[in-house]
């Protein structure tokens, strides 16, 4: 299947606003010890990368899995390719977060997890966190457990008639969303799992099914709605009362789903210039640079540390680059083989 750079370039966009919402705190400690002023950029609430990446990962599940609606046993090739895809590389995160965490305490902002915290980090199940927190050891892994639900859902979908299948992980999405707020509060994993955000995987179905129909956005209209998109990142970010369960799916959501309609609903067949085709390729290692960067970004500060600098604004800028680059390298190294042995083995 022929690749939406435009989306591609989406999520490369993602994956760097959660970075720069991470590399910040970073800098800041930087400017401290040398006694310098850092004042945090709020031009974008950077964590909606997280809302966007929801949306994205609903119109790709429905995008590429085109040729297993109605298909006999398309539940197990869906799951297949989606293990295949996703394991590999966040276990890896995990235990090298693990080993660190072990060899290096005072590196990390936890303390020692126990078992059952790993075991359940392994298995994409919410589990409460030294810090008291739903979600993982290794802890940007807590949009990942609610990317396994939406795998779950999606694969049981796929087992029902093919005129079933969307409209029945759309509905236990928003069952689940609706009992949880009408209830106060379930016990875990249901309280994790019937949070808001994940009305964003149901939002990007509904853009490929859109798509799929038909829909496509020409010329001045695109950008019109790309624009609208932004527009709304950008009085969220400034606008009180916007990063609550709701106001946030009202906000993010919502530019998540105008940045989408403009990535994925587009022209076919047009070749992209030069800079696109770079951006699409960091979108391919976007995986990769969410999972990466904290680890770039504290080792840059130890190294920035260690020899003085502490330009904050240097700092940012070389942390990012340098997250880039790793995330590239680890896509091209050690993602994209992984997956293949793992899709080779999962086959038999």
């Amino acid at each position: 299947m022929q690749p939406i750079y435009s989306i591609q370039v989406l999520r490369a966009l993602a994956a760097f606003m959660v970075a720069i919402h991470h590399v910040q705190p970073d800098a800041a400690v930087l400017a401290e010890r040398a006694g310098l002023s850092f004042s945090r950029s709020d031009l974008l609430p950077w964590m909606a990368g997280v809302d966007i990446f929801f949306v994205v990962s609903g119109f790709i599940m429905v995008h590429a899995s085109q040729d297993l609606f109605g298909r006999a046993g398309a539940w197990r090739e869906f799951l297949k390719r989606r293990l295949a895809r996703i394991v590999p590389l966040y276990w890896a995160m995990t235990t090298l977060f693990l080993l660190v965490g072990l060899a290096v305490p005072a590196l990390l902002n936890s303390g020692a997890p126990n078992l059952a915290q790993i075991l359940g980090s392994y298995l994409f199940w919410p589990v409460v966190s030294t810090q008291g927190l739903v979600q993982p050891v290794y802890s940007l892994g807590w949009t990942l457990n609610y990317e396994m639900l939406f795998y779950v859902l999606f694969a049981a979908g796929l087992a029902l008639p093919k005129r079933w299948t969307l409209p029945a992980v759309i509905l236990i999405l928003a069952v689940l969303v609706g009992i949880e707020s009408l209830s106060g509060s379930l016990s875990l994993p249901f309280a994790f799992w019937g949070q808001p955000i994940v009305l964003g995987f149901a939002a990007g179905m509904g853009i490929a099914m859109a798509r799929r129909r038909g829909l496509r956005l020409h010329g001045a209209l695109r950008v019109a709605v790309a624009a609208a998109g932004v527009a709304v990142l950008v009085a969220a970010a400034h606008l009180p009362g916007t990063d609550g369960p709701w106001s946030g799916v009202l906000w993010r959501g919502s530019a998540a789903v105008l940045l989408m309609l403009a990535a994925g609903c587009g022209r076919e067949g047009i070749v992209p210039v030069r800079p696109i085709m770079a951006l699409a390729a960091v979108g391919d290692a976007s995986y990769a640079l969410y999972l990466v960067h904290p680890f770039v970004i504290r080792g840059m500060r130890e190294v920035s540390l260690r020899i003085g600098l502490h330009a904050p604004t240097l700092f940012i800028v070389l942390a990012l680059t340098g997250s880039v680059l790793a995330a590239v390298l680890l896509y091209r190294c050690f993602e994209k083989p992984a997956t293949r042995l793992v899709r080779r083995w999962l086959n038999g």
